[in-house]
């Protein structure tokens, strides 16, 4: 089987709502007409590979594709890292490591449990079953370590008794919109403690579509 070129690669949701985009701001700075906007959504929704968007922007200026997926969301739009098939529903430490990083789904609830061991959440790179998650933290003589995402809203009400359950705001940033996911912590630090890091995100940049 020949190697695929990048038209040929199967065009994500993520693709067509950012060549969306492109035609709406086309449209509101005059470029392209009502109906032009119609005929163009429906061949943008149809299309399954990257090729088959590229003749929808080719006449538009590359100033009107200059969207950024966290603009989109700051503006409204769905944030493309809600859906998916949930991942595991728990991560325990006992007397031993859990870790929870990288590409995978948080689902609807989480429970991570450390006693004499320790458990690490990384988010920046997952995505969310639902807009709202809630990871519920237990950490006995243990430690656990939830790293988040900037660009996503997070609340942290967990207990500490002869321990800590802490919010540490590593990035600067201010609060993400409300379209983004939103992400509650909360739980128990008993001789042990759960600290919550907000960090920058780790952003990958979407594949560019030549034209768009």
């Amino acid at each position: 089987m020949s190697e695929l070129t990048p038209d040929q690669m199967r065009a994500s949701d993520a693709d067509r709502e950012r060549v969306a985009q492109v035609l709406h701001n086309a449209l509101s700075e005059g470029r392209i007409t009502v109906n032009e906007l119609e005929e163009r959504l429906t061949t943008v929704y149809a299309a399954k590979t990257l090729g088959e968007l590229k003749p929808v922007t080719v006449d538009l200026p590359l100033t009107s594709a200059a969207v950024e997926p966290a603009m989109t969301r700051a503006v409204g739009y769905p944030d493309q890292r809600i859906g998916g098939h949930p991942g595991s529903p728990v991560s325990i430490g006992v007397m031993s490591g859990a870790v929870r990083k990288g590409s995978w789904v948080l689902p609807p609830q989480h429970n991570s449990f450390a006693f004499w061991g320790g458990a690490e959440i990384d988010l920046r790179q997952a995505r969310f079953a639902d807009k709202n998650s809630t990871i519920t933290a237990v950490a006995i003589m243990g430690g656990i370590q939830i790293t988040v995402p900037d660009d996503i809203n997070v609340d942290v009400t967990g207990i500490g008794f002869m321990g800590g359950f802490v919010l540490e705001d590593k990035s600067g940033a201010p609060p993400a919109p409300p379209t983004a996911p939103t992400v509650k912590i909360n739980g128990l630090a008993f001789w042990g403690g759960v600290v919550v890091y907000r960090k920058p995100a780790k952003r990958v940049e979407p594949p560019q579509i030549e034209g768009a």
